[in-house]
């Protein structure tokens, strides 16, 4: 589904109108992206939790190539930062 349908599908069901529809979602992403910078988590009440993982850096490193034996090297990996979405339990039981 599109962010267009979406704003459709909600404008239908709410009797809203679309531009209204359309503000609300990008101040709700608008807070949602500071809370997450600002915090590292962001609760959508009743749909997700969005937490920020901070994953290490990791070194080259040798490996095997499981299929063909040959030795490998794995490229090194910088620090970042991952974002996570866990699912609250309503939404988990309507699906």
């Amino acid at each position: 589904m599109s962010k267009t349908e979406l704003i459709q599908k909600i404008a239908d069901q709410a009797s809203l109108a679309k531009k209204d529809v359309k503000a609300v979602m990008e101040a709700l992403a608008d807070v949602g992206y500071k809370e997450m910078k600002k915090s590292g988590a962001f609760m959508l009440p009743g749909f997700a939790k969005f937490v920020v993982v901070k994953k290490p850096a990791t070194p080259e490193r040798q490996g095997v190539n499981p299929f063909t034996k040959e030795p490998t090297t794995f490229k090194a990996k910088p620090a970042r930062k991952v974002l996570k979405v866990r699912p609250v339990k309503a939404a988990k039981d309507a699906v």
